[in-house]
């Protein structure tokens, strides 16, 4: 009699405890999900989204990001109304990915060429820190063709996962590893561009006391004195050493997009204003008042990477 109650109860727990992981599974499944479909021109696209409405939009050109929206299907990035969804032009606005060399800070063209290759889907990636894989997430993958290494003898692999956080949050996360016999260094960046009512009513903040180097000025240093920063005119600079926060705030929308960098030193505050932005073929006449870039970067002291050595670091975007 007691072994037989003792085997009911043992029954009903283990039931109770299938029932709970494969509610739990369940639920999941129903508040997220992953999309692979075609976006512009054909080109391979990946859908984020979950429940509750936010999503993210990345095509595995470029491992670009190129929407993010909120629960309220508003959208948090910039694409200008001329972007080119054709290889080998970069899509001009979203979240590009520099590597390995900002801007024209080296031998190669300006910004590199990860943001102009087709990167894969990893299905099988190295173990991530736990931390990154709450919500809803793709892992991608870039090494260098043999023309990549005509340009830059490196051999490298690029491990990126994009997640779409619980609440809404964007999450990206690189490991940049040498897989080469010799160390290499580079420069990188993640080039934010975030949609703004008008440029405005933007401001920056968390830059009060830093140096910076103005792009506009023969990248002359400077030290900022403003408690926030207004844009009026064509803004480049790099900000170096810069806090582990930094926040675009949107009066008209009452909204502030916050940039929480991990192993990011530098930020970039960039706007091409109205003259700068008729030089740029894939930028609208127009669209230089709708956007401004606050990109968490590695530019000043740039990367040094040894052999069988990786670099992890991640950017984390709130809107609030």
């Amino acid at each position: 009699m007691i072994s037989h109650f003792l085997y009911l109860i043992i029954s009903i727990t283990l039931w109770m405890q299938y029932t709970s992981v494969y509610a739990d599974e369940v639920s999941t499944a129903k508040n997220k999900s992953i999309e692979i479909t075609k976006g512009i021109n054909g080109l391979d696209k990946v859908v984020l989204s979950q429940i509750h409405g936010s999503t993210v939009e990345l095509y595995l050109y470029g491992a670009h990001v190129t929407s993010w929206k909120n629960e309220h299907g508003e959208e948090l990035l910039f694409v200008s109304s001329k972007a080119i969804f054709q290889p080998p032009t970069a899509i001009r606005g979203g979240i590009p990915i520099i590597f390995p060399q900002f801007s024209n800070l080296g031998p190669l063209r300006s910004h590199g060429f990860a943001r102009n290759r087709v990167w894969t889907i990893d299905n099988n990636p190295s173990p991530f820190p736990s931390k990154t894989i709450n919500g809803v997430f793709v892992d991608l993958l870039l090494k260098p063709t043999e023309d990549d290494l005509k340009i830059w003898p490196h051999s490298f692999e690029y491990r990126l996962r994009v997640t779409l956080g619980l609440n809404g949050d964007l999450i990206m996360t690189s490991r940049i590893r040498n897989v080469d016999t010799k160390p290499f260094n580079f420069t990188f960046a993640y080039h934010n561009y975030f949609s703004v009512s008008n440029i405005s009513e933007v401001k920056v903040v968390g830059m009060k006391g830093l140096d910076y180097l103005d792009n506009t000025k023969n990248r002359t240093r400077f030290t900022e004195n403003r408690d926030v920063i207004t844009i009026n005119s064509e803004i480049d600079r790099i900000y170096l050493s810069t806090p582990k926060k930094v926040a675009v705030l949107d009066h008209k929308k009452k909204q502030t997009i916050t940039v929480q960098k991990d192993g990011l030193l530098d930020a970039v505050v960039w706007n091409p204003w109205e003259e700068r932005a008729k030089t740029i073929v894939d930028l609208g006449a127009d669209d230089y008042k709708l956007m401004v870039c606050v990109e968490a970067a590695a530019i000043g002291k740039p990367i040094i990477l040894k052999p069988g050595k990786e670099w992890k670091v991640s950017q984390k975007l709130s809107a609030r």
